[in-house]
Parts: C-alpha cells; structure tokens; sequence
C-alpha cells in the first residue's frame, strides 16, 4: 500500500491509477482529467488537488444517504434519520471505505508524515487512532467527480423553461392527478423524480457497500441495466457494468 515516503504517486502512475479506480466503479470517465484531481491530495502541488470535488462529494453522499435512510426506516423521526446518516457518512466510515479499497495507494502526494499517519491508522495493530481526514476525502473526491460527469449537476428546471412558459398558471412540476409528477432537464426531456439520485447509487454501490449493504436498487429508473445483476449489487460476483456519460 505505501509507496517510497514522501514521493506518493508519480505522475506517469496516475493513468493506471485512474483506471484502477474506474474498474472498482464499473464507470469510465472520458475527461480522465477529473478524476485525476480526485486523487490528488493537496501536498502535491503541481496539480489541481481534490478539495472542491470533496467539498461537493461530501454534500453528494449525504444527500444520497439521505434518501436512501428515508426510505428505509419509513418509522423513524427526523432525528433518528439524522444519526443513521451522520453515522454511515461519518470520517472512520467512509476512512474504512477507503482502507476496505485500498485507494489511498492511487492518490498523488508528497507528504511523509501523511503517509505515516495513514499507515498507523492502517496497520492492524494501530489501527486504533483518529482516523485520517484525507482517507474520508478520497471517498468523496471521487463521489464527487462522479457526480459532476454524470451530469447529475444540470438544474431540474432552467430559467428559460421557466421565462418562455406559455401561460402564467402552466407548471413545469404537476403532480395533480395522483403521478409521481415530472421534472424537465436541460435538454427537455421528461425525467422521473429521484432517477439522478438512483443512478448516483447505482454508480457509487461498489465503493460504499462496505459501509451501507441495504443501497436501494434503482430498478424502476434502470431497468435494462439492473437486469444482468444479481439480487444484491454490492454482491462481489455482479458482472462488471460500464456507464460511460458523454461529455
């Protein structure tokens, strides 16, 4: 897992780095320059790091999180939502995400002591610290670039849609007649409520399912992609899917 002490990743490592992260997702990023970010800590100066892409992962996954725990514990007042959530997307959580994945050994950096912090908290007999924050901060670099290729970014409703509505009581959302409602997207197509959420699950299943087993499945929005996987998509003999997103 650790490389010479203070030389992290070279850069002409970052591409078999990227593709290894991509095999772990199932999903392939055409601009491999995001990613790369996503796996570049803040000591190696020569690049742009993962901060703004962990600042938005982290915001991503409890979203995420959030929906998920709604619908699971249907029973359960906001406070006790609030703490499953806290708790899943919590920095020993998602430290143990990065450790179960080893992805620490793909991230770019020049930092001994970073390296040592991360080895003790690593090594099974001293595994017992504070769990390091850039551990937390893999997880949601990547979650975050995730979120930004797949387009999950677009607003629901463009100002346009909104300023070019024929009549001033017409509604770009109805939910009047019992539906779940509809929700336009940059391009004017119709889109199921809660489908990015699903999908951003299906994308991120493999590098939460060491923390979160219960991820609900997006059947309904993915239908002909969930079809080949078995009952469980964190199982480990789900046949590899690949989503690439145009960009």
């Amino acid at each position: 897992m650790w490389s010479p002490a203070g030389q992290g990743v070279a850069c002409d490592d970052m591409a078999s780095s990227v593709r290894a992260v991509e095999d772990l997702l199932n999903y392939r990023f055409k601009d491999k320059k995001l990613l790369e970010a996503a796996l570049t800590h803040p000591s190696y100066a020569d690049a742009e790091s993962y901060q703004r892409l962990a600042f938005l992962g982290d915001a991503v996954l409890r979203f995420a999180i959030s929906d998920d725990v709604f619908l699971d514990y249907p029973h359960h007042q906001p406070g006790q939502l609030s703490d499953r959530r806290d708790d899943i997307c919590s920095t020993v959580k998602l430290a143990r995400v990065a450790v179960h994945h080893d992805l620490y050994r793909f991230v770019r950096r020049k930092s001994v002591q970073l390296d040592e912090t991360v080895k003790a908290f690593v090594e099974p007999n001293g595994g017992s610290g504070k769990a390091p924050k850039v551990l937390a901060d893999i997880v949601e670099s990547v979650a975050g670039a995730v979120y930004v290729f797949s387009k999950l970014l677009e607003p629901i409703v463009t100002l346009d849609a909104l300023q070019n509505a024929a009549k001033p009581n017409d509604r770009v959302h109805d939910a009047g007649n019992g539906g779940e409602g509809e929700t336009m997207g940059m391009d004017g197509k119709k889109q199921n409520r809660g489908e990015g959420v699903k999908l951003l699950f299906f994308i991120l299943t493999p590098l939460l399912s060491p923390i979160h087993h219960h991820l609900h499945q997006p059947t309904k929005a993915l239908p002909r992609i969930i079809a080949p996987l078995s009952p469980s998509l964190s199982s480990p003999s789900s046949p590899a899917i690949l989503l690439t997103f145009p960009i």
